[in-house]
């Protein structure tokens, strides 16, 4: 005797006598429904915790306490077993996942998570019920948007932060397409979106959505919801399958509308991304609140103005007023996301152009000097004997550089304006300073902005090293912070 259908079939096949007691049938609600009612949003039940509800509508809700009692353990282990055991045996309801210490089911409108230990330090189950369906026309869809949609996008981003209701604009616009004709499908884990019979809903294949996106590809769908893209791989599968022409639309988390694309730019190559994602619509208190549309072009990026930095760039622009907002482009070997109306937004460029000089020179040159960089153009200061070192015979040294950085060079003298004195540069234990030929393996005094801060020794190359920590040590990394003059005088 035996309720397992497995273990029934494998003793018949040992020439066993069997007798299978399949699972009785279970007529009403299951237990947990009580805690619904007809603005709860989820629920949420944890063994010596007061039951607690979401309530209100996607972007506006609150938890309360559903009961001020504290449940049992013994409850909510008898609750799980119930969900589980009409999984099993209800038509619209299934097992999604099943792990060590946790379970996923889609018990027909319910998606529901059962935690116990291992996994959890105790047990726990939070149920999640779409508590609206909505269509394309109860969103703010302005008519440019409305035929964006119908005729021009097949990568679109829906993003927002959790709650926003993006599964919810999701379905509308699913179903929206459906409506139009075309053949729509959906990748999902789980697989909870609430839409038309019509659409197919699929689940990772063998546990692997990129199988899902090969099957996929043979079905040839007009349309895809992928919900949701979050882990490297599923960004992989988005696009490739959106560059075998599947039109692609795509959940992702995201507080901030351009967070959603670069996501992407960390993930595949730059000049490929406006070809995987052309829309970006971002939902938030559960209407729209921001379109973006992405074009690649080939230009010299806003606050650039010489012609051979030309490249090509992504444009980021908001979608109803055509204004650009950012710009994506490489610069050496990172890729930039760049507000174009944002001064401050631009210093982490700036930055970087510095870095990249920085070590150029320190690798090439090994000399004192210091960089400024203001747009386009890089000022570089440096001891009047060692600039014929840094330009090089007949300028070629420099302009190798400069081809390095894609950034024009100006080399001036260092003097009492632009900081003068000794250039320090810190490493993570010392400072060091680069005092010259004049003082090789000397005594030396230094001097801040004229008084005397210390004595140190110089080695046979010029070079002084300061131990951070020291008293001289922290003199000299106020100093520097504060821009004030630091000599070396030979002793």
């Amino acid at each position: 005797v035996t309720s397992d259908r497995v273990q029934a079939e494998v003793a018949r096949a040992y020439g066993l006598n069997v007798k299978y007691v399949g699972p009785e049938a279970v007529h009403g609600d299951p237990e947990f429904v009580r805690y619904f009612d007809g603005k709860t949003m989820s629920v949420h039940l944890r063994a010596g915790v007061p039951p607690m509800a979401k309530k209100g509508l996607p972007g506006n809700f609150k938890l309360v306490k559903i009961s001020d009692e504290p449940m049992a353990e013994e409850d909510v282990v008898r609750i799980a077993k119930e969900i589980v055991e009409r999984a099993s045996t209800e038509p619209d309801a299934y097992i999604e996942r099943s792990y060590e210490g946790a379970t996923v089911v889609q018990y027909k409108k319910y998606r529901i998570v059962i935690a116990h230990p291992p996994f959890s330090d105790a047990w726990e189950i939070t149920i999640v019920r779409p508590l609206v369906k909505t269509t394309l026309e109860d969103y703010s869809v302005s008519d440019k948007l409305l035929k964006r949609l119908e005729e021009k996008a097949e990568g679109i981003l829906v993003a927002g932060p959790p709650g926003s209701g993006k599964s919810t604009f999701v379905q509308a616009l699913a179903e929206f397409y459906a409506g139009k004709g075309k053949i729509v499908k959906t990748m999902e884990s789980p697989r909870d979106l609430q839409v038309d019979d019509s659409i197919s809903q699929y689940a990772p294949l063998e546990g692997d959505m990129e199988g899902t996106g090969d099957l996929l590809l043979l079905l040839r769908p007009d349309y895809t919801v992928f919900d949701e893209v979050r882990k490297t791989k599923d960004f992989e599968v988005f696009a490739d399958m959106r560059m075998a022409g599947v039109g692609m639309i795509g959940v992702v988390h995201a507080s901030r509308p351009i967070e959603a694309v670069q996501r992407f730019v960390s993930r595949i190559e730059l000049g490929v991304v406006p070809q995987v994602v052309d829309t970006i619509i971002f939902i938030q208190a559960g209407d729209i609140a921001k379109v973006y549309k992405l074009d690649l072009v080939v230009k010299v990026p806003s606050g650039m103005n010489d012609e051979d930095l030309a490249r090509p760039v992504v444009e980021v622009r908001d979608f109803e007023t055509d204004r650009l907002e950012y710009e994506m482009y490489t610069y050496g070997e990172e890729t930039f996301v760049v507000p174009v109306d944002s001064e401050v937004e631009k210093r982490p460029l700036e930055k970087y152009a510095e870095r990249a000089i920085r070590e150029e020179l320190e690798g090439l040159l090994n000399v004192p000097f210091r960089a400024e960089v203001r747009g386009n153009k890089v000022t570089l200061y440096a001891h009047p004997e060692d600039i014929p070192h840094i330009i090089g015979k007949g300028g070629a040294r420099i302009s190798n550089i400069e081809k390095a950085i894609g950034m024009a060079i100006d080399v001036q003298p260092m003097d009492r304006e632009n900081g003068g004195g000794v250039v320090v540069r810190e490493t993570p234990k010392h400072f060091v300073i680069h005092g010259g030929e004049d003082v090789r393996n000397r005594f030396v005094k230094i001097r801040i902005d004229g008084e005397e801060a210390g004595y140190a020794k110089a080695s046979k190359k010029g070079i002084i090293k300061v131990k951070k920590g020291t008293e001289l040590g922290e003199a000299i990394k106020f100093a520097v912070r504060a821009g004030k003059k630091i000599e070396v005088v030979p002793q």
